[in-house]
């Protein structure tokens, strides 16, 4: 077993010498399906309930076919140490984030492995306030299951009970409706025809419902949660072609792709093209400051979304604060600042009015509200916001710490601001470079960003040839 930024990988070998990987992170825990043991399920479930003194729990989980066991056996160790457990079935994440307060529960738990592939699924853990445990008790989660397991729990403790739920979806809508920057009959008279595409995943249902009630047209593709899902479902351009030739081919004012969780939203602009997902938030925040009265309206955000989220904010003399990677990071962030709007490049928008998660309703509703008030198709809308290109590349670094290499990176670009608060990114007025290293492999990611692809690549390829060069 071996540490690295706070992740746990537990490699196994089995007589046929396929490798198993089970990865315990700060973001929950991931594997395939048959790495989610029993054992660990129960510890986890066991560290929960003395993390946060669990007298109830709100449970979820998206449509892996794995993941109604796993729930199962989550269900099973929380009622057998008492504890009793709201079972929303399929939801969203969000959904599940939500449902935390709405039941004044003391935790919450959803079965997801977030855009993995099959045979993945996961862990997601959720404290009282609904928002993911901290890196620091995600840390004690980690080591205290492993404990928890030694101590005859159910032999000494009544026995909670499970409550099956199925007003969570209608639950997560209302709040939606409610956000203060929405005009529901505006949205509505404006008629929208939309597509969508939640790879059979989470959203399914509840996607399709928003927009129902908000008047929209609905085709919506990949909408069966009985079935598998239908191409990789990471909602990124390349993973999407079904999708724009579908709003090409219906006259579809845009398209949305969401992933299996509902946390992420991707956007195909009515002419059928693909939007980066680093715009889901841009859109977004722009119709946040344009609607919000508050003193001092703050944009939170990660180190890699794009210089596009600042651009915007200077229109609106807004602040923007970034983080290190990771929505607890910014979400976090989010709440010691009194931010307005924020969220992460990779489709996460995460909005206080809802609550202090990614969420791919929100994003919906909030961009529909934009596309209502500007009166003007999203390809023509896409025109009139910044424009950068991002790249991202990957290079490998072997055993060395990228910790080690801080000053001699520095000195490839002395001109640059630079932040070292997660890796090292170096920033100019219209381009930025952020190089960090994997959580999951022996590589560093870096992530650049230009006006043009070229200046990106070049940018990019400046700290590539750094790694390579030490190999």
């Amino acid at each position: 077993m071996a540490r690295h930024s706070g992740s746990i990988f537990i490699w196994t070998f089995d007589l046929t010498k396929r490798v198993k990987m089970l990865i315990e992170s700060l973001s929950g825990v991931r594997g395939f399906d048959t790495d989610l043991t029993e054992d660990l399920i129960t510890g986890y479930a066991w560290a929960l309930h003395e993390l946060c003194n669990c007298r109830s729990v709100v449970i979820g989980r998206d449509s892996r076919t794995s993941g109604e066991k796993i729930k199962d056996h989550f269900v099973t160790a929380m009622t057998d140490v008492g504890v009793t457990v709201v079972d929303l079935g399929l939801s969203t994440t969000p959904t599940v984030q939500h449902a935390v307060g709405h039941h004044r529960a003391d935790a919450g738990v959803v079965i997801t492995a977030s855009h993995n592939p099959l045979p993945w699924n996961g862990i997601k853990l959720l404290g009282r306030d609904g928002m993911f445990v901290s890196p620091a008790e995600m840390r004690w989660l980690q080591e205290r299951r492993h404990v928890v397991l030694g101590a005859p729990y159910a032999s000494r403790i009544e026995k909670g009970r499970r409550i099956h739920y199925s007003q969570a979806d209608a639950d997560h809508i209302e709040l939606v409706l409610k956000i203060p920057y929405l005009d529901r009959n505006l949205i509505q008279r404006r008629n929208f025809k939309v597509v969508t595409d939640t790879v059979n995943g989470a959203a399914s249902r509840i996607i399709p419902q928003l927009l129902t009630q908000l008047g929209c047209r609905v085709v919506a593709l990949n909408d069966d949660p009985l079935l598998p899902f239908p191409h990789t479902p990471e909602p990124l351009p390349e993973n999407l072609k079904q999708l724009c030739a579908a709003v090409k081919a219906e006259g579809a004012d845009l398209g949305l792709a969401i992933d299996p969780d509902g946390d992420r939203l991707a956007i195909i602009a009515d002419d059928g093209l693909p939007i980066s997902e680093e715009y889901t938030l841009v859109l977004a925040e722009k119709l946040v400051l344009s609607k919000s009265t508050a003193e001092r309206r703050i944009v939170v955000t990660n180190l890699s979304t794009t210089l596009a989220v600042d651009d915007v904010a200077r229109q609106f003399d807004a602040q923007v604060i970034r983080t290190p990677i990771g929505e607890i990071n910014v979400a976090r962030r989010m709440q010691e600042v009194g931010a307005v709007i924020g969220g992460e490049g990779n489709g996460g928008v995460i909005l206080p009015e809802a609550h202090l998660g990614r969420d791919s309703l929100v994003g919906t509703a909030l961009i529909l509200q934009l596309l209502s008030a500007e009166n003007c198709p999203l390809s023509a809308l896409m025109k009139r916001l910044p424009h950068y290109i991002m790249v991202k590349q990957k290079a490998p670094r072997g055993e060395l710490r990228l910790e080690t290499l801080i000053e001699r990176l520095k000195a490839l670009a002395p001109d640059a601001m630079i932040d070292t608060e997660d890796g090292i990114k170096f920033t100019w007025p219209d381009r930025w470079v952020h190089v960090r290293s994997s959580n999951t492999e022996p590589i560093v990611r870096v992530y650049a960003e230009a006006p043009t692809e070229k200046d990106a690549r070049t940018l990019a390829d400046r700290y590539i040839r750094f790694f390579q060069n030490l190999t």
